[in-house]
């Protein structure tokens, strides 16, 4: 095999991609008969130096550890459901502790948290889009003060920075959701920036980097498919059926403009992982041809 022409990356940031365009986390189907060593071993082929936490990975160190060294890789990262929408900050740092530290012990330095309380009830991905749950303006203060006392504890207890997620169906979706949450909040929380979830939240991500740029400690490059988040927005869909439509691709693929990424990540001092990620399934989207398509592209990106 020819070896991809590496990415000219500022020291101190690497890239990586998402087990999701293999196997997905919830649409268990998707991906279901593709194993954990396609993943890995299409990963490091194509030229990447770490990935994410998936459904198939082992889930201690001992074991992960090895599994990922063998094929050169490194851990990013990993995605932890937190309640602190509805639940105290000491139950949370209950509910995270084995996730937090398997990451520690991988040598993470951020852990992804996503938002799955005050969601829409029974099935909220099933749901359509219109049914989303928003968070009450009196409550946002509240929940910002737990946000960054989970982020202290965090960081205290396990050395990890929190990379907020903003998501579609969740408490953040918007630009302005984001925004009220992160100005209450202290600078120990810090934002992931999602390219594809901005998009399809109704923004152009580069208002967060003009706003929170130096909150900024974790990127997903994810693409858009406009045409097909057109429909899904117009019919009312929900944000599973939108994944399997193919709403969601690789870098490259879509209507994303990742030139404003690697321009913040040259010149603002920007140090952590860039990760690749498409939520759609792989058998309309053959993995392996996309994360190299996804891998060029972002070479390209940083070319120019």
């Amino acid at each position: 095999m020819i070896p991809r022409k590496a990415i000219a990356l500022p020291a101190g940031v690497r890239l990586a991609v998402s087990p999701l365009s293999w196997t997905n986390d919830v649409l268990e189907d998707l991906g279901a008969d593709i194993s954990l060593e396609t993943c890995l071993s299409d990963a490091a082929e194509t030229g990447y130096q770490g990935v994410e936490l998936g459904r198939k990975y082992p889930r201690d160190a001992a074991t992960l550890r090895p599994l990922l060294a063998s094929h050169g890789l490194a851990l990013a990262s990993g995605w932890h459901s937190g309640e602190l929408a509805e639940r105290g900050v000491g139950e949370e740092m209950k509910a995270v502790a084995r996730h937090a530290e398997l990451l520690r012990e991988m040598e993470c330095k951020v852990m992804v948290y996503g938002e799955v309380a005050m969601m829409t009830p029974g099935s909220p991905l099933d749901a359509p889009m219109s049914e989303r749950l928003t968070m009450p303006k009196t409550e946002v203060v509240a929940y910002a003060a737990r946000l960054t006392e989970f982020a202290k504890r965090l960081a205290g207890e396990y050395d990890l920075k929190l990379a907020y997620h903003h998501h579609l169906m969740m408490v953040a979706e918007t630009f302005d959701e984001i925004s009220d949450i992160f100005c209450r909040t202290g600078e120990e929380a810090g934002l992931l920036l999602d390219t594809g979830h901005a998009v399809a939240g109704g923004f152009d991500y580069t208002r967060l980097i003009e706003r929170f740029g130096d909150r900024i400690v974790h990127i997903h490059l994810k693409d858009v498919r406009g045409p097909v988040l057109q429909n899904v927005r117009a019919c009312d869909l929900s944000f599973n059926v939108g994944v399997r439509s193919g709403m969601f691709t690789v870098p490259g693929d879509g209507i994303v403009d990742f030139g404003p990424i690697a321009r913040f990540v040259r010149g603002n001092g920007y140090r952590g992982w860039l990760v690749v990620e498409a939520e759609q399934d792989p058998a309309f989207a053959p993995p392996r041809p996309a994360v190299a398509r996804a891998f060029d592209h972002i070479r390209d990106v940083f070319a120019g």
